[in-house]
């Protein structure tokens, strides 16, 4: 490789440097130096896994024969365990052999998905900002990405219109994402009815994310976009373990709906993987099958760090939207730090309060001005962390070193 360097490439060309990463180093740095820091940055769950599903995975991993090859479809047993999931939860009724597949965490699903669907040039509709794997599963693929601005209902509407009408060729894909990764918002039953209605007239298909469905804090759960009638015809849904049963680590998830889709998706699957360890998937039904009162325990202990974060917040001066649903906290920069940008209020949060959040712009350019807080720390650890932002925030900005406003064209 000339220079020793990836850029020749071609995929890797295509992905730009992970804003992520320059957080990441600076939190590695400043724990080597024996900094306590406050970490709101990734979406890690910091639960135990409750104990029935833990028991059911060690049981199951004695047995010989559950150490042979799995199969990337995922087992019989757990194909059951998400059709009678759904069932339950939404009132939707799936074929377990035709239109379920497990998958290695949702994040895999869709970067899967996207090899499936995606040909050379093809243009996908993803919200901005969102989850980087809704955008980049389908960059690596080949595909071009237009950005649809998310604030509201119908500003994406409006976004979603124009993009087809400009676009060429014309969109296959649109990606959805409620509730959200990184801005909490929630999507209504009425709202998934104008855009399968959209879709079904353009030829759309529609790719959902709803890894954060059964973490929600008020009496309104989130609905399925395959709730509405006629949606399984041109969609798939993706759901994740991870969050609500506090099983990021196990990588399990679901991809589910559109027979032609998930048969797509699982003739690339079957070229990439033999699916999760056979007792993972055992325990990953148990999950499912088993007593539901965990969910509602993690769930509960999500809307406390919520509303002690809610509060410890306002009182160190930084106002910021309660979140209905999701693990994390979508917060508008306060003033007079607005004008330095996601990434730099990040660093000096870090530097000058020891305490890590996630820069906005990471989420696309339409984060910015936005940081996102996951709720990963513990009450005690939350108001500690209050007490720093506190101080953080009485300072002047003037006074602190290394302050490098963004020019408006960063924006």
């Amino acid at each position: 490789m000339r220079d020793g360097t990836l850029q020749e490439f071609h995929r890797i060309k295509r992905l730009p440097p992970y804003v992520f990463e320059e957080v990441n180093r600076l939190k590695a740095g400043a724990r080597a130096r024996g900094d306590d820091i406050i970490d709101f940055g990734m979406g890690n769950p910091d639960m135990p896994t409750p104990p029935h599903i833990v028991e059911k995975l060690v049981e199951t991993v004695s047995k010989p024969r559950t150490n042979r090859y799995s199969t990337s479809r995922g087992i019989p047993g757990l194909r059951r365990a998400q059709a009678a999931y759904y069932e339950r939860r939404f009132g939707v009724t799936l074929d377990p052999d035709t239109q379920i597949v497990a998958t290695l965490g949702s994040k895999e699903g869709f970067a899967n998905m996207a090899q499936a669907i995606t040909a050379p040039g093809d243009i996908v509709l993803v919200p901005n900002p969102t989850y980087p794997i809704h955008e980049f599963g389908f960059i690596i693929s080949g595909g071009a990405i237009r950005h649809v601005p998310a604030k509201t209902d119908e500003e994406f509407l409006a976004g979603v219109d124009q993009a087809m009408r400009h676009s060429i060729p014309k969109p296959i894909a649109l990606v959805l994402n409620f509730p959200a990764n990184p801005t909490a918002r929630v999507a209504s039953l009425d709202f998934y009815s104008e855009l399968v209605t959209y879709a079904k007239n353009h030829d759309l298909i529609l790719l959902s994310d709803v890894a954060y469905a059964e973490i929600y804090f008020d009496d309104n759960p989130p609905p399925s976009l395959l709730q509405v009638p006629g949606a399984i015809d041109i969609a798939v849904e993706f759901s994740s373990l991870s969050k609500t049963y506090a099983m990021p680590g196990w990588r399990m998830g679901f991809a589910v709906g559109n027979e032609r889709l998930i048969a797509a998706l699982a003739r690339v699957k079957s070229y990439l993987d033999y699916g999760a360890f056979t007792p993972i998937q055992v325990a990953a039904a148990a999950a499912l099958n088993g007593p539901q009162e965990c969910v509602d325990e993690i769930r509960a202990v999500y809307k406390a760090r919520r509303d002690c974060l809610i509060e410890q917040l306002e009182r160190a001066g930084w106002s910021i939207p309660a979140p209905t649903a999701t693990m994390f906290a979508w917060a508008p920069i306060p003033e007079p730090f607005a004008r330095i940008g996601s990434l730099e209020f990040s660093k000096l949060l870090l530097e000058k309060a020891h305490v890590a959040v996630s820069p906005g712009i990471g989420f696309g350019e339409f984060g910015e001005g936005y940081v996102r807080i996951a709720l990963v720390e513990n009450e005690q650890r939350i108001r500690q962390a209050g007490r720093s932002i506190r101080k953080f925030l009485s300072e002047p900005l003037e006074s602190m070193h290394n302050v490098i406003p963004i020019a408006s064209s960063q924006i």
